[in-house]
């Protein structure tokens, strides 16, 4: 076999190989659930505020949530973007306190509750 054949035939054995290009990390099975706690949280930062509760609790848990999922740069960014897409979400309808952004509180809660328990009873150690 000649030389050139050889080469040629390891090129066609490695070049799907190749084209395949770097792989990318597989996204984890409660990732979307918890960029939606993070939207949530961003929410109720908004709403509770808006209502009454004076303070960063809400923020605060975010920052948890960060600390404990220790993302990296690009996972950390779409963490606080999904806060902060809760959080304006409602800044731009909301100016006051009304029965319609109560009830959005009680309805964020129950949805965040439920999604924290998903998450930690299928996926925490």
């Amino acid at each position: 076999m000649s030389r050139t054949l050889q080469i040629f035939l390891v090129f066609l054995i490695l070049a799907p190989a190749l084209a395949t290009g770097p792989s990318r990390a597989v996204e984890a099975p409660f990732e979307r659930s918890l960029l939606r706690l993070s939207e949530i949280l961003g929410s109720l930062h908004f709403l509770r505020n808006l209502c009454g509760e004076n303070g960063d609790n809400w923020r605060k848990q975010m920052e948890k949530l960060l600390e404990a999922e220790k993302p990296d740069a690009a996972r950390r960014a779409k963490f606080i973007a999904s806060f902060n897409r809760g959080y304006r979400s409602f800044e731009g309808t909301y100016a006051s306190c009304t029965a319609s952004a109560a009830e959005a509180i009680a309805r964020y809660m129950k949805e965040g509750e439920q999604l924290s328990r998903e998450v930690a009873s299928r996926y925490g150690n």
